[in-house]
């Protein structure tokens, strides 16, 4: 694989030294969206604060790289054309896997069953790398809604992006898997950018009471500072939403879940943003991570 990726890499950076990407105005921010363990909210929230962001006006993509198990297709009530296998199995460029939801927002499904991303051959994950660097500079945000846990896959998403939204809840075991990702990362990288996302909290003490008790053990024992972005209350219109398979700030628009989200956008978007090398520096780290 280190030989593929060097090869890979020396190929992208010859051309970037060729065709110098002077007419790119919108930098293209990669954010991955994770979690210590499934049944959080994970993809639920990825998808409303991606639309929260679409609501600032922001050209947002959102990547459902959770491989194997695609679920921002379902959420939305949509069958793709269209995904990251059919892409590979038709030689199809980005543009043609591509969705458009509700208010323009933008998605690229990975397909159910596709979970050997990292294990093509040269040329198909050239392909796929190269298609990939298309979407610079075409959307302020790309949003990786990432599979739960530290599978191999996820790791290498959350270190190469941007910014690292971790989410979790407030019951114990949630905390610890939480944890887990926060230690495995730091291990890599100690610079990830990581925020944290307290989902389906009884009250706004219980939330902070979490973020609070979570950021003091990172601290001490990783030396690890993680912010917070907000806190997302329990409410019986995000499964009633769901169910409706429309989105939780469409069918709800006034309820107490999505005002946070839209708060906890609100906080993303005052964040200083990091020095990075847009989505091309992603796909560089990517192929070393």
């Amino acid at each position: 694989m280190l030989d593929q990726a060097n090869e890979l890499r020396e190929r992208m950076l010859a051309k970037q030294k060729k065709k110098p990407d002077r007419k790119t105005i919108r930098k293209t921010r990669v954010l991955a969206i994770t979690s210590g363990k499934g049944g959080v909210g994970k993809s639920n929230f990825a998808l409303n604060f991606a639309l929260s962001l679409v609501e600032q006006n922001k050209k947002v993509l959102i990547f459902d790289v959770d491989l194997g198990f695609a679920n921002i297709d379902v959420l939305l009530g949509r069958t793709p054309q269209e995904t990251i296998a059919t892409m590979i199995e038709k030689d199809l460029a980005a543009q043609d896997i591509i969705e458009e939801g509700p208010n323009g927002l933008l998605f690229i499904s990975g397909g159910n069953g596709f979970n050997d991303l990292f294990r093509m051959d040269d040329l198909k994950l050239e392909k796929f790398f190269k298609e990939l660097s298309t979407l610079q500079g075409k959307v302020d945000y790309i949003i990786l809604d990432t599979g739960a846990g530290l599978s191999y896959e996820n790791l290498r998403f959350i270190l190469a992006a941007d910014d690292v939204i971790l989410v979790t809840t407030p019951e114990p075991t949630s905390i610890t898997d939480a944890y887990s990702v926060v230690k495995m990362v730091h291990g890599k990288d100690p610079n990830v950018h990581m925020k944290l996302v307290i989902n389906q909290s009884t009250s706004l003490r219980e939330g902070q009471q979490t973020a609070d008790n979570f950021k003091q053990v990172a601290e001490q024992f990783l030396g690890k500072e993680i912010g917070t972005l907000g806190f997302i209350p329990s409410d019986a219109r995000i499964p009633e939403a769901v169910k409706k398979q429309t989105p939780l700030l469409l069918a709800y628009p006034d309820s107490p879940s999505a005002a946070a989200i839209r708060k906890v956008a609100g906080e993303f978007l005052q964040l200083p943003v990091p020095y990075k090398l847009g989505l091309k520096g992603f796909i560089m780290k990517i192929l070393f991570k």
